[in-house]
């Protein structure tokens, strides 16, 4: 009997230990808006890497690396965010990127943009993936949900 609470002791502490050890799954964030724009003209928006210091209400302005595949945003009120262009596909009219550094409580942050024909003229689509940062988990996903939904907003009205 000593040894089986011995034993079941040490399995406790064990799945503890796994439990602590484990990262989190990574959090997810994505919102879709429809626009009377057609995808073509949308896609002029929202297909220009640092054409979201136009259409981004917190984003004061974006500046554009030699490359084109970086892009610093100077936040209103303070802040930069550096984020990477990963792939671009403009026949799908879509574009992949990271966040490189920011203030934002994320980490392994990867997102796409993306624009799509819709009954109505077109829809946006913003999806994105990403780990927690020196925050819980429901923080990190009200600041990325945040951020998505109010670009949307400024791109597409509403």
């Amino acid at each position: 009997m000593r040894t089986m609470l011995i034993a079941g002791a040490a399995l406790s502490l064990v799945f503890a230990t796994l439990a602590v050890a484990t990262p989190a799954f990574a959090l997810d964030s994505n919102v879709a808006m429809t626009s009377s724009m057609s995808p073509d003209a949308l896609w002029q928006k929202v297909g220009d890497f640092c054409g979201i210091g136009t259409w981004h209400p917190v984003v004061e302005k974006c500046a554009l690396s030699a490359d084109g595949k970086e892009r610093t945003l100077s936040l209103k009120g303070g802040g930069t965010i550096v984020e990477r262009l990963r792939s671009r596909d403009d026949a799908t009219h879509s574009y992949t990127y990271s966040i490189v550094s920011g203030p934002l409580p994320v980490t392994n942050y990867l997102s796409t943009i993306a624009v799509a024909p819709d009954p109505k003229g077109s829809k946006v689509i913003w999806m994105g993936t990403y780990d927690a940062k020196g925050a819980p988990d429901a923080d990190a996903k009200k600041a990325i949900d945040g951020v998505y939904e109010s670009g949307e907003k400024g791109l597409v009205g509403g």
